[in-house]
């Protein structure tokens, strides 16, 4: 949806700062209110996604009670409304319990015009990769919600859930490829549970993290005494997913012998126990995944073709985290209202700065690192707003990179900026002065670094 189209309301009650503010916003549809009936009136009819709400609204200008009282309803009526206070430069314990009656942000009186255009941008950017993500989340024409624990609105992510999507409801063997901790089971699941067989098990078995000399007793199961330690008869993982799933997580880590006996299985739908002679029929899906290169792995000899196309009717490719354009963001939002509610209620948000550097992590460790860092943070913080700090974002020093002064000045300058940003909780104006710079200048690093604030 396209900036021009989204709508803005502007609760203010000084008509002179209503018409500036007015003017700054030509690329949005702008609705104007000067007190708390209007601004009602404006929500129930237009349904705006950002507002701008001035605390001092009368009859109470010199106060905050309707501010308060005109937040509350606006949050009853569309509680996804990303709503940003006003504040005086003496009013900044309001600013931060306004924020914890469900605000989104604040900026502080005098108005910077500037400054505010950026936070209210920011606000349509994260409400727009939400309404992505709920989109994401509708039922289908069946009424039944697909994937209800994907949370992305990248087109990165969203390409690969509509092709898991469309191959749901075939039987056709899926091969998910994608770097550790990106996500490959919980796409297997939403397959599993979007076809015709979601009321039959999901069955799950790492093959990377099974000893080679139990892997086959685990996948095919064993008959009582074919081995030493071998007391009863035991089903293995095929036979346990009959009429369901079978997820072969990392089936890049099974070796020669046993991608024999599972080709073999592919081919005629039919297994033998360890030590049994008695074939057992078995009607399962199958999905795959690894993080390794299958092909490379077939050329040096080490995974069967004719298994590689047995597995692979379909293959879909997984981004990592730092390919899904918003996600990072979005996630990390996720994970700690869920964490914050579990374990540390009073955690309200990240601040600005935390934000930014979510944004820019290379997120080595794809999204089981963001889960990790937020839940850590969680139980950790001090404070209402989970900071950089809290999230350890420091690295080692990589020696070759820092002797190269570019790479070193970069390294300094956005830690110095983030840290101002912090303390001065998203005030351009004061960080700069903190940093003892120009503003223009650290909107001109800001550009250049691509932070955002």
């Amino acid at each position: 949806m396209s900036e021009a189209k989204r709508k803005l309301l502007i609760v203010e009650d000084d008509q002179g700062l209503q018409r500036q503010l007015k003017w700054s916003y030509e690329d949005f549809e702008v609705f104007c209110a000067s007190n708390r009936a209007e601004a009602i009136a404006l929500m129930r009819l237009e349904e705006p996604d950002v507002v701008t709400l001035d605390l001092g609204l009368p009859p109470d200008p010199d106060g905050t009670t309707e501010g308060f009282a005109t937040l509350d309803e606006m949050l009853q009526l569309k509680p996804d409304t990303k709503i940003i206070v006003a504040s005086g430069h003496n009013a900044k314990e309001s600013a931060l319990h306004a924020i914890s009656a469900g605000a989104w942000d604040f900026y502080q009186k005098p108005v910077d015009i500037d400054e505010l255009h950026l936070i209210v941008k920011r606000a349509f950017h994260v409400r727009d990769l939400e309404m992505a993500n709920q989109k994401l989340q509708q039922p289908d024409s069946n009424g039944e919600v697909l994937f209800g624990s994907l949370v992305t609105a990248s087109p990165e992510m969203l390409k690969a859930a509509r092709t898991v999507e469309r191959v749901a409801n075939t039987n056709v063997s899926v091969m998910l490829l994608g770097a550790s901790g990106t996500g490959k089971e919980l796409l297997a699941r939403g397959l599993h549970d979007a076809s015709a067989r979601k009321s039959k098990p999901f069955v799950a078995i790492n093959c990377g993290a099974i000893p080679e000399n139990l892997l086959e007793s685990e996948l095919f199961g064993h008959e009582k005494g074919a081995f030493t330690g071998a007391i009863k008869t035991t089903e293995g993982k095929i036979e346990l997913a009959h009429g369901g799933t079978l997820f072969l997580d990392e089936v890049g880590d099974i070796p020669m012998p046993l991608q024999v006996k599972l080709l073999r299985f592919l081919q005629e739908r039919v297994i033998e126990r360890i030590g049994g002679r008695k074939t057992i029929p078995v009607d399962v899906r199958i999905v795959a995944a690894t993080h390794q290169n299958l092909n490379q792995m077939i050329s040096d000899q080490t995974f069967r073709e004719d298994l590689y196309y047995r597995l692979a009717e379909v293959t879909i490719g997984i981004p990592k985290l730092s390919e899904r354009s918003g996600d990072a963001v979005l996630l990390a939002k996720h994970f700690l209202a869920r964490f914050a509610r579990e374990m540390n209620p009073s955690i309200k948000g990240f601040a600005s700065a935390a934000l930014t550097a979510i944004d820019q992590w290379g997120w080595p460790g794809n999204v089981r690192e963001l889960e990790n860092r937020v839940k850590r943070a969680v139980i950790m913080a001090d404070t209402k707003f989970i900071t950089v700090d809290d999230l350890q974002f420091d690295t080692p020093d990589d020696e070759d990179r820092l002797l190269n002064l570019k790479a070193a000045r970069e390294v300094a300058d956005r830690k110095a900026i983030g840290r101002a940003i912090a303390r001065t909780e998203g005030n351009i104006s004061n960080a700069a002065k903190l940093l003892g710079i120009s503003r223009p200048t650290l909107y001109d690093l800001l550009k250049q670094y691509e932070m955002h604030v």
